[in-house]
């Protein structure tokens, strides 16, 4: 993720900046709004890898890990 996709989610959860791109007065619920899409975005990127790395009958088994990331949203 770049710099510019963290303060994006960032200010997608609530966190307000300075101009100089210090947070001021967050509050635990959008810190935990934060780390939801934080993770959600990095399991799609860890299932990405997964979709793209074998070819063949190894393919069905890179689809299945692909989906067990992407389904740990929901525990």
């Amino acid at each position: 993720m770049t710099k510019e996709e963290i303060i994006e989610m960032a200010e997608q959860s609530g966190f307000m900046f300075t101009e100089h791109g210090s947070p001021i007065g967050f509050t635990h619920s959008m810190l935990k709004d934060f780390a939801k899409l934080i993770a959600e975005e990095e399991r799609e990127e860890c299932a990405k890898i997964a979709d793209s790395y074998a070819d063949g009958l190894e393919r069905n088994y890179s689809e299945i890990i692909a989906d067990k990331i992407r389904a740990r949203k929901q525990e």
